[in-house]
């Protein structure tokens, strides 16, 4: 199948602050900037492409070409920025999964209340399907949940749809709303469509379906232009919803206050259809965490330790072992320390894990520019083009700009 780890990106990528950020923007300034969210799924294809060029070109993850040619302090860098990232990522996972459960069944008389509990059993749950099942398992949920996510949210879209017309020159005309914060939302509905460091696990994903090759390049550019292709249509259809559906709230809390007013709206089955889409995208985008960034920690374990990384060989092919102590080591981490966010504010912990998915993008960039464009590591053939090389000064300027204007 050609498609397939670009869906788990999608699943992945797109969690509560997309879908939150989707339908604030859309509420806030209309179908009008449904074109940014077409060109923050551009730049997240530029970036994945790219990394999937140096895999297949060198045999190496990008971690693994940055530290062999730059040396292991690329590491102790890297290992506090991931420690950080992963603690509010996951905490604003729980979070999001706890709030969305509870709004399906608020079986506790406080609000906090089922977000913790419901937020740590799911928290929970995907530690032990990742534990039990695997990459196999992991892929097989994974399909049913963005299926569920496609159509649930889609439909809604299409059930409080503002016109064919007003759709399209929001997608085909760039412009965006005077008024206030109107270039700010619309940076930020740029900046936040789709993943951030769940980017770099793509390569991983390649390897657990054996596409090692540079023969494979064009189906993994299908692949990444279906998985960009899909977040770029929840975005749309996000946009669409906030637009048409005015709500307050911040966060996890928008999307259930969403789906209340879903619920005037278009009746009891209109909420219903809502939450069950918003429950299957953020459960998703949890369990994608939890299966694809401690792959990430193992392969920083593995190039600390120059006898193992060594033993596996040129390309470190089978470097990562999701049965071995890192890999688990990480995931039980990663699912179970960040549960003490879950006592603090959804707000404060998802701005935190914004902007620290800010500041990696412009990086990645930076490092893309480079080491795609020498011919001498990557070849003639697999080197930056122009054109991709003006999209990612675009990427590297803008992250950069989103990065210090956030921090």
């Amino acid at each position: 199948m050609v498609i397939g780890p670009g869906l788990l990106l999608a699943a992945t990528g797109i969690g509560a602050g997309d879908l939150a950020t989707g339908s604030f923007v859309g509420g806030l300034l209309g179908t009008t900037v449904l074109w940014a969210v077409l060109v923050g799924a551009f730049l997240k294809f530029v970036v994945t492409e790219g990394l999937a060029r140096w895999q297949l070109a060198t045999k190496e993850t990008l971690l693994e070409g940055v530290v062999n040619r730059a040396g292991p302090v690329v590491i102790w860098l890297f290992l506090p920025y991931l420690l950080l990232w992963s603690f509010f990522v996951a905490s604003a996972q729980m979070s999001a999964v706890g709030v969305a459960l509870y709004a399906i069944l608020p079986i506790f008389d406080d609000a906090r209340t089922g977000k913790i509990v419901f937020g740590a059993l799911a928290g929970a749950i995907g530690l032990v399907l990742v534990l039990r099942g695997g990459y196999r398992l992991f892929a097989k949920i994974i399909r049913v949940c963005i299926g569920v996510m496609f159509a649930t949210v889609v439909l809604t879209a299409a059930l409080v749809w503002p016109g064919t017309a007003e759709v399209v020159q929001g997608l085909l005309i760039p412009r965006i709303p005077p008024p206030g914060e109107g270039l700010t939302w619309t940076v930020a509905l740029i900046g936040g469509i789709g993943g951030t460091l769940t980017v770099l696990c793509y390569g991983y994903w390649l390897r657990e379906e054996q596409r090692t090759a540079p023969e494979d390049l064009a189906g993994c550019r299908i692949d990444i232009g279906a998985a960009y292709l899909m977040t770029a249509v929840f975005g749309v259809a996000m946009v669409i919803v906030g637009s048409s559906v005015q709500v307050e709230g911040e966060g996890a809390q928008l999307l259930v206050n969403l789906s209340d007013r879903l619920g005037v709206e278009l009746g009891p089955a209109g909420r219903w259809l809502f939450l069950i889409g918003a429950t299957g995208t953020v459960f998703s985008s949890m369990l994608g965490v939890w299966q694809s960034v401690p792959y990430l920690f193992a392969d920083c374990w593995r190039l600390l330790r120059p006898r193992a990384a060594a033993a596996t060989g040129a390309g470190g092919l089978d470097a990562v072992d999701t049965r071995a102590a890192p890999y688990r080591f990480y995931l039980v981490l990663l699912a179970t320390v960040p549960m003490l966010g879950l006592f603090g504010s959804f707000r404060e912990v998802q701005k935190i894990y914004t902007v620290t998915g800010a500041l990696f993008f412009p990086v990645l960039a930076l490092v893309l520019l480079i080491f795609n464009g020498k011919e001498s590591w990557i070849g003639r053939d697999m080197r930056n083009s122009p054109a991709t090389v003006a999209a990612l000064l675009g990427i590297l300027g803008f992250f950069s700009w989103i990065a210090v204007e956030n921090y």
